[in-house]
């Protein structure tokens, strides 16, 4: 089986969740069968060996010169035997259905969030009309692997029975079993020096792409909300905000505030996700699945978060691993926190290894392409 991917945003070289996201899902699946990929020219040339990078596109906001690609996607599709279409997020379902209609060959939207959702959050005037959009390419689609069950329902909802068949392929984790004790010590350890932090307080984080909505309202949370009141709590404690794509006014305003450490983009994420006390995730505006969550999980982290951030992580198996607060009750959110260190001794399941592992998520994904 052939599958051609068409990945229309910057994905290569792989730093943010989403950029994971895609770079390892078609890792694994290209182990498991032959994988094409058609970027845009911004992307680096990836150095994967299990799979073939043409950077061939125009980034998605230049989406109308796609209509000049159609003859060299259509030449592409015939010359290298391809079997199923994959187009990156529902942008180009229209392209994927035109390129049906050329080829007879199927196409599958990967849905990453709820579009519609997103650009409304984000507060874009036009998110009405992408909606239509959105629904009508969905329900053309060919099958649509989703991230999570709740964005599922949203469009099962949405369509009834013209939606198309599906599939769940969450966001993965490359490990299969917890990081040892020894490694967590050591990171502990490793933070509090690196960040000159006493040892006896208590140490949170937060991380994300902090030009996202529900990213910067959560550090908007954070400082107006939450640590205002952990201050008359009497109780020593930190909070680490790391990410990218901040602007000067958020910066300057985390820097302003003792009880952050504003750390910028690290590249050794998993160090920071072991050597903290709880992961926070206080906003209520979410889509799709929180990556972050599952890295934080993945590295036996404590993850505190609201209902609506829990979203694709709901399993009964996590249990007090995944400690969720009603949408807004900051008083019950900080309670939680200030008694985080009372979950030192609860684990990540072996089920949620199971669940969430590339390799077993790539199985399922590769099934649902061989039925088409």
């Amino acid at each position: 089986m052939n599958i051609l991917g068409l990945v229309s945003f910057n994905a290569f070289p792989a730093k943010m969740g989403g950029q994971k996201g895609v770079a390892d899902f078609y890792g694994y699946l290209s182990e498991k069968t032959t994988v094409y990929l058609d970027v845009s020219r911004e992307n680096e040339q990836e150095a994967n060996k299990h799979f073939t990078v043409f950077r061939v596109l125009p980034n998605h906001w230049w989406g109308w010169l796609y209509l000049f690609k159609i003859p060299l996607l259509v030449k592409q599709i015939r010359g290298l035997q391809i079997d199923v279409l994959i187009i990156e997020h529902s942008y180009f379902g229209w392209m994927g259905f035109l390129l049906q209609i050329l080829t007879g060959k199927p196409f599958v939207i990967h849905s990453h969030n709820i579009e519609t959702e997103r650009f409304k959050i984000a507060n874009r005037f036009w998110w009405r009309g992408y909606r239509v959009y959105e629904k009508w390419a969905h329900r053309k689609a060919s099958h649509i692997f989703y991230k999570c069950d709740e964005d599922a329902q949203y469009f099962l909802d949405l369509l009834g029975n013209q939606h198309p068949p599906y599939s769940i392929i969450p966001y993965g984790i490359h490990a299969a079993a917890l990081p040892s004790a020894e490694v967590i010590e050591v990171a502990r350890k490793w933070i509090r020096a690196k960040h000159k932090i006493d040892s006896k307080g208590l140490l949170f984080l937060f991380n994300g792409t902090l030009d996202y909505a529900p990213n910067t309202d959560a550090v908007e949370i954070i400082i107006r909300l939450i640590i205002p009141v952990l201050r008359t709590k009497n109780i020593p404690f930190k909070i680490i905000l790391c990410g990218n794509r901040i602007n000067s006014s958020m910066e300057s305003a985390i820097k302003a505030i003792p009880e952050i450490i504003w750390a910028g983009y690290v590249e050794d994420l998993d160090s920071y996700l072991r050597g903290v006390d709880a992961f926070i995730q206080p906003s209520v505006k979410a889509t799709g699945i929180k990556t972050k969550l599952v890295e934080a999980l993945a590295n036996d982290l404590t993850v505190i978060t609201t209902v609506s951030g829990a979203r694709g992580l709901q399993q009964a198996y996590l249990k007090d691993k995944l400690i969720q607060v009603n949408d807004m009750d900051i008083a019950e959110f900080i309670n939680k926190m200030i008694v985080v260190k009372e979950q030192q001794e609860v684990h990540t399941p072996p089920a949620f290894f199971e669940a969430f592992n590339w390799k077993q998520i790539t199985t399922k994904a590769c099934l649902s392409l061989q039925q088409l």
